[in-house]
């Protein structure tokens, strides 16, 4: 398998040698190496020579490789972040990775921020739609910069968009031995495009009698996330609150450093990459938690089908929390490195 490794900026670059250290283990482990092949694309890239993505960037993603592994993206050199938009929206949009792929999985009771809660509690997984909304950038700005500035941001939903997202988390469910799907939107307040979520949710929920489908508005969501997570198996939502409610999930399983997520086309080359930014402050000292980039690789084995690699890597990393073998943000005292180092020995013995 060929996977297309883009480190990327800031602290990027060091959770990304982590992961890739573990994945040549796993593939030494296991016997089936990966190919891996590192792309500069950057904004170091993107400064010294102008270019953010090349003219076939995309088509090589898809045509030549199974899976895209990214750091992190963001630079303050890059003020507007057009290299960020390219790389990683326009990996989105143009490979058509309508699914984003987030499991919530609290690996040790000690990183959960909520009182008398644990593993038991945080184990669910939350479909982001993530081609559609008020990410595509349709609208525009009149009189900018003036007092009389109008601003408008459209939130764009298709038939195709939604079915296919919905779609996507029932058949999760159902593969997994799942039995609740709950949809989120804000119907009450966006009648027009949140009725076709509504309508859609119905008639796919119809096809699967087994699984328990439910409905809540998005603000409820987000509060009940907090209230009594252990309610929720799958969420499936739209762009915007997919994003707002799996930072949310992030900090209920110990923090962004440790959240994981995929970037979908099933059957295609799809993108896995850690939720964490780049925090370009912190780069270079050894102080980013590398497990939400190494579970990002333990994501992306599964997606392609290696779900013993996937377990493996999981299990290592539940270990050296176990072993306080962690970073400062989740309670350790060791450097990226020396985390990544010590899930790779694990690995190995």
């Amino acid at each position: 398998m060929r996977i297309a490794v883009i480190a990327g900026d800031g602290i990027g670059k060091d959770v990304t040698a982590e992961a890739v250290k573990v994945l040549n283990a796993i593939g030494e482990v296991s016997g089936a190496p990966l190919e891996l092949e590192h792309l500069p694309w950057s904004a170091d890239y993107y400064l010294q020579s102008g270019i953010t993505i090349p003219p076939n960037g995309y088509d090589m993603l898809r045509d030549d490789f199974d899976a895209i592994f990214l750091g992190a993206l963001g630079d303050p050199r890059v003020p507007d972040n057009k290299h960020a938009r390219d790389i990683l929206l326009g990996a989105r949009f143009e490979l058509d990775l309508y699914a984003n792929y987030r499991p919530v999985k609290l690996l040790n009771d000690v990183l959960c921020p909520l009182k008398d809660r644990g593993r038991k509690d945080v184990n669910f997984v939350v479909f982001r739609e993530n081609t559609e909304g008020v990410y595509v950038s349709v609208g525009g700005r009149f009189k900018a910069n003036t007092p009389d500035e109008v601003a408008i941001q459209e939130e764009i939903n298709t038939f195709k968009g939604v079915d296919r997202i919905i779609r996507h988390a029932f058949a999760h469910a159902a593969a997994h031995g799942l039995t609740k799907v709950c949809m989120a939107d804000k119907s009450n307040a966006m009648q027009q495009g949140h009725a076709l979520w509504q309508r859609v949710f119905k008639t796919v929920a119809a096809e699967y009698p087994a699984i328990k489908a439910s409905h809540m508005y998005i603000d409820a969501l987000a509060m009940f996330l907090v209230k009594d997570p252990g309610q929720f198996e799958v969420i499936v939502t739209n762009n915007l609150f997919g994003d707002i409610v799996t930072d949310i999930g992030g900090a209920l399983q110990g923090g962004l450093g440790m959240a994981a997520s995929g970037n979908l086309h099933p059957g295609r080359t799809s993108l896995f990459e850690p939720v964490h930014g780049s925090a370009p402050p912190l780069a270079g000292k050894n102080v980013a938690n590398p497990m939400g980039a190494i579970l990002s690789s333990a994501l992306m084995l599964e997606t392609l089908g290696r779900e013993d690699d996937a377990k493996r890597i999981e299990a290592a990393v539940e270990a050296a929390i176990v072993a306080e073998e962690t970073t400062a943000d989740i309670g350790g005292s060791r450097g990226t490195s020396q985390v990544g180092d010590w899930i790779v020995a694990n690995l190995k013995a």
